[in-house]
């Protein structure tokens, strides 16, 4: 072992007494993140739970739900483990190897711990949501809302705490070591985000297509089959699979931050992003806490938004303020930079701090263009309800488009988002300017903590709407969690298309951070290993086509996996419906015998898309070179973000045309325009809630995975004979992946 030495920067000299001091304060706000949780969780379990019906409804979807999570546990365990001790050899060194695998570890058991524990608070704030709904409306979007807090608080106070801790113990080095931390935290992601939407979206398909269109029953009537496993699939999807998925992307962005932050301004250029993070950490807990509506006005939407805002506008102050303070540097007297950038103030840098708030405002951009293209009241939804009227072909022409068109203001916010992080850094070192696209990144994850609690706040909803409907509550809570319900469709949508967002973002300092760090390897600057990246060069080339192909095989296989789950389903429950005391309403059916075909079902589909995920970037690598990976890794990112869009809003869009039919328009439940509308819905189901949020995690995963078999291509770079066998057995793996996931059922 080297000479390295743990925790250098409790005695090293380039740390201020400030820094340490600040340091373990981010490390006491990470607490405070996770006791803000505590608190709140208590606060939902203190509130009442209805009556003894919706109380066995409850823990039946309690139930399923825990099982099916203890099941993907099992699943991907062994993978876990064999992967913490593979890491330990992509090191050179031991302790950074030691670090590496045990950050790997962590980062898994954290992701795994947040959709865990967000999970089982959802399913017991669903019931009490229910119970709130028959007197107050504003106390019901109170539960709802603090529920998903509870899971967003986590994420926030995990992801910051493994990032700040390994810092302190690596100083230097810990961006090699943080490597491990975002790879466990985003393959567990990829994991529950393709199970958990394989089987949500398999139930939900399945009982709507028998119960509503087949035999004109609602949604949760307690006669279906599927309607405990629906609502249990919205919990280990939207739940489990989004906590999951975004507190990888904020792992992630931290990591680049730091690699990058190291590159360009030292130690300051990873502490700003932590102290920020710890900032944003705080502004949530402002923000989420004041979320609340009366019961005269009845607007959840514009209490979440206010919410949101307020959090926005006390992240911009505190980080603001930090800058001013924090990001001096003596040394260079401010002599080369202009006046918007110093303030006046010599040696000042407040770069960083506008890169920042530039995500601040992508997240905002992101969440009016979502909400635009996903709520029931906006033009795109409306134009789709019109559509429902002549029939279900027309309605999924029009759900296709708007979709497509989404994708394209999307990306155009990204793009925006990102030159201007250029722009500020520009003429100056490449490092920098990734350095800011980085910083971008962690603005827009600074409201974590909002994010996730719009988006928890969507499924919570949705079951306590199914609680009530099977439970037979009064009319007026009837409409109370329907309008909640219609309210956390497009909250799930807005959070999906931030986390595509920040996915790509992420992505992109990702891939600045691949390109640095095979700089430190071979020795060459940024600029240097950037250049053999040109589009001229055939390897590039063929690794963009290869790297854009990726996520379209990828969401074929989860889409195709959906199909096959819901024909299953679609069998039990018209075979259930056969037995007349059921139908009659006499005698429940067999719920369980619905979520163990759907628990199977998942977990058998979701090896072969993660072991793509994993595998491509390895065998691209070996074949073409680092600069095919670069090009590789370029295609991916571009199609998945396209993709990815395209698919969030037009299942989004098609859904909330349903709700909107079914809350009286075209006839209502029943009529031909709302059975069209079921059909756009469960073709949309797949697209919004399985493949296209999966993207997010294969993107990263993939980015994750080059970064750590950089040093092994290089290595082996002169081997023809290593290259052909790792290129061999990784077409062999991933062959069998697509033939297994393939197989009928």
């Amino acid at each position: 072992m080297s000479n390295f030495e743990y925790f250098s920067f409790l005695t090293s000299p380039a740390f201020s007494v400030w820094e340490k001091g600040a340091l373990w304060s981010v490390l006491g706000v990470a607490v405070l993140g996770l006791l803000y949780a505590g608190f709140l969780a208590g606060q939902v379990l203190r509130e009442g739970r209805g009556t003894p019906k919706m109380i066995q409804i409850a823990e039946a979807i309690k139930g399923g739900a825990n099982a099916y999570l203890v099941q993907q546990f099992k699943a991907v365990a062994f993978l876990i483990l064999l992967l913490t001790g593979g890491l330990y050899f992509t090191a050179q060194e031991q302790h950074v190897g030691l670090g590496r695998a045990c950050a790997f570890l962590m980062g898994a058991v954290f992701s795994a711990t947040v959709g865990w524990i967000g999970m089982n608070l959802a399913v017991r704030g669903n019931l009490r949501v229910a119970a709130a709904s028959r007197t107050s409306f504003g106390q019901a979007l109170k539960i709802a809302y603090r529920t998903g807090t509870v899971t967003g608080m986590l994420t926030d106070g995990l992801g910051l705490f493994g990032g700040t801790i390994i810092f302190m113990i690596y100083g230097e080095r810990a961006y090699e070591v943080l490597l491990g931390f975002g790879f466990g935290g985003t393959l567990l992601a990829l994991f529950m985000r393709v199970g958990g939407g394989i089987y949500t979206k398999a139930a939900d398909v399945g009982a709507d297509l028998v119960g509503k269109i087949e035999k004109g029953i609602p949604e949760d009537d307690p006669r279906n089959a599927a309607t405990i496993a629906d609502n249990v699939g919205d919990n280990v999807g939207d739940c489990a699979g989004m906590a999951a998925d975004i507190f990888e992307s904020y792992e992630v962005t931290i990591v680049s931050a730091m690699i990058l932050g190291w590159a360009s301004f030292g130690h300051k250029g990873v502490i700003f992003p932590l102290l920020v993070r710890a900032i944003g950490v705080l502004s949530s807990i402002i923000g989420t806490y004041a979320v609340r509506t009366s019961d005269v006005m009845r607007d959840a939407m514009r209490a979440i938004n206010i919410g949101f805002l307020l959090s926005a506008v006390t992240s911009v102050l505190g980080f603001s303020v930090l800058g001013f303070f924090y990001l001096r540097f003596p040394e260079s007297a401010g002599a080369a930079l202009p006046g918007w950038v110093t303030l006046g103030v010599p040696g000042l840098d407040m770069r960083p701090v506008w890169t920042t708030m530039i995500g601040i405002l992508l997240a905002m951009t992101v969440n009016r263009l979502t909400e635009h293209f996903t709520e029931t009241s906006k033009p795109p939804v409306q134009s789709i309800v019109r559509s429902t009227t002549t029939g279900h072909a027309t309605t999924i022409i029009t759900g296709i488009a708007v979709g497509y068109e989404s994708a394209v203001w999307a990306i155009l916010a990204i793009a925006v988002a990102i030159f201007a992080s250029v722009l500020i850094y520009a003429g100056t070192n490449p490092t920098f300017i990734a350095y800011g696209v980085a910083m971008c990144g962690i603005g827009m994850l600074t409201l974590t903590g909002n994010n996730i609690s719009m988006d928890v706040f969507g499924p919570v909803a949705d079951n306590a709407n199914g609680i009530g409907e099977m439970a037979h509550l009064e009319p007026q809570a009837r409409q109370t969690l329907a309008d909640l319900d219609a309210v956390g469709n497009t909250t799930k949508a807005i959070t999906k298309g931030i986390a595509i967002a920040s996915a790509v973002v992420a992505a992109v300092s990702l891939f600045n951070a691949y390109l640095t760090d095979i700089g430190a390897i071979l020795k060459q600057s940024y600029s240097q290993v950037a250049a053999t990246l040109s589009l001229s060069e055939p390897a590039v080339f063929i690794g963009l086509l290869i790297g854009g192909a990726v996520p379209f095989l990828f969401s074929s296989l989860t889409i195709q996996a959906v199909g096959r789950a819901a024909m299953l389903i679609v069998q039990e429950v018209r075979a259930q419906f056969k037995d007349k005391e059921i139908w009659e309403g006499k005698k429940l059916p067999d719920y369980a015998r619905v979520v163990s075909i759907c628990t199977t079902a998942a977990q058998k589909e979701l090896i072969g898309p993660a072991l793509l995920a994993i595998v491509m970037p390895i065998v691209v690598g070996y074949a073409f070179g680092t600069a095919g990976l670069g090009g590789f890794l370029g295609g991916a990112i571009l199609s998945g973000q396209l993709l990815a869009v395209f698919m969030a809003n037009a299942g989004g869009a098609w859904d909330n045309a349903k709700k909107a039919i079914e809350d009286g328009l075209h006839g209502g439940k029943g009529s031909e325009a709302h059975k069209a509308s079921v059909t756009g819905d469960t073709v949309g189901d797949p697209l919004k809630d399985t493949a296209g949020p999966a993207l997010n995690p294969m993107i990263k995963v993939m980015n994750m995975v080059a970064m750590l078999v950089v040093p092994l291509i290089l290595a082996h770079q002169a081997s023809p004979f290593w290259r052909a066998v790792v290129v061999s057995v990784g077409l062999l793996i991933v062959g069998i992946a697509l033939r297994y996931s393939k197989r009928e059922q």
